[in-house]
């Protein structure tokens, strides 16, 4: 085996190890512990970050900011992989902010000069737009660690109405319009709850409850595992086209979403009673496209919510100066 060969396949190893000896490495690889104590020290002056232990019971261990061995990407493969992280720009925060701007560094930096051009061409001509919200989320790391390490959190949670202390269980963060939004289990409430990222205002690990046991919990289902409401209300909205398209982009309207053959639609489900207010104020801004048949507490209130704006301009209207000719 050549020595570049060896160098690669003992970059890979050592990548899978947590430890490893001198050793156990020239018998993998057949060679002497001399060869391999070389070869650990040129990979050591490549930027492989090893660390040694002596005595009978050391050897070597390669810390967390380990360098991946070398992976060849495709000219289309490597621009791909360059806009997927440009786009993450509109994003004021991200659970990894420093780690993508040096990824897309990296990639741009060496990259042959034609490709560098079609790049920069690019740049102008494609993008993923999202709303950039000038909203501080500086916890996206902490919450996502704690998510897949399985790790309670406690956080200071404010909105317009309270500002509560709380312990929670992170299943995951994800990103909507421009907001960062954190399924948890809450130890309060004792179920699961939604927590807008940008309403953290302080997270700790000092916490008084233990991990429950939600490895099988993700983001594809940790509504499923929220309790239901006692007082359920059915609903039944008829869409238009354009209400209909509104409603394919919110993913938890989509299990309620039935559309027909000319493109229109209707919702129609169980919904929290509570949840009532936040529908009337949602679908008052489809106007034309969404007409509310049921629940008749929906509808009164959405019905009250416009007399009050029509009040409401009526009397600005009444105030005006009136012109004179």
């Amino acid at each position: 085996m050549s020595k570049a060969k060896r160098l690669m396949e003992l970059m890979m190893v050592i990548n899978r190890k947590r430890r490893f000896t001198v050793k156990e490495l020239a018998e993998e690889f057949s060679v002497s512990s001399r060869t391999i104590l070389r070869d650990l020290q040129e990979l050591s002056e490549l930027g492989v970050p090893l660390y040694s232990e002596v005595g009978p019971h050391g050897g070597y261990e390669v810390l967390n900011e380990r360098v991946l061995p070398p992976i060849a990407f495709t000219e289309e493969e490597a621009v791909a992989i360059f806009f997927t992280v440009h786009a993450l720009r509109h994003f004021s925060a991200l659970p990894f902010q420093a780690e993508s701007s040096s990824v897309n560094h990296k990639f741009y930096s060496y990259m042959p000069e034609d490709v560098k051009e079609r790049i920069d061409q690019l740049k102008n001509r494609f993008d993923f737009e999202t709303p950039m919200r000038p909203l501080a989320t500086p916890y996206l790391p902490t919450l996502l660690d704690a998510a897949i390490k399985q790790n309670v959190v406690s956080i200071e949670y404010e909105t317009s109405q309270e500002k509560t202390k709380r312990e929670i269980q992170p299943i995951g963060v994800y990103a909507r319009d421009g907001f960062w939004y954190c399924p948890s289990y809450c130890f309060l409430r004792e179920d699961m709850r939604l927590f807008r990222c940008d309403r953290i205002t302080y997270v700790t690990e000092q916490t008084t409850n233990n991990p429950l046991n939600f490895r099988h919990v993700h983001l594809g289902n940790w509504q499923s595992y929220m309790k239901q409401e006692r007082n359920v209300l059915d609903f039944y909205v008829e869409l238009s086209q354009d209400g209909v398209q509104r409603c394919v982009a919110e993913q938890w309207l989509k299990p309620h979403l039935h559309i027909r053959q000319d493109g229109s639609g209707w919702l129609e489900g169980p919904f929290p009673e509570s949840e009532v207010p936040y529908f009337s104020y949602y679908f008052i801004g489809f106007g034309h496209d969404a007409t509310v048949k049921q629940p008749v507490q929906l509808v009164t209130l959405i019905k009250k919510s416009l007399r009050e704006l029509l009040s409401k301009y009526n009397g600005e209207k009444e105030g005006l100066p009136q012109k004179s000719f």
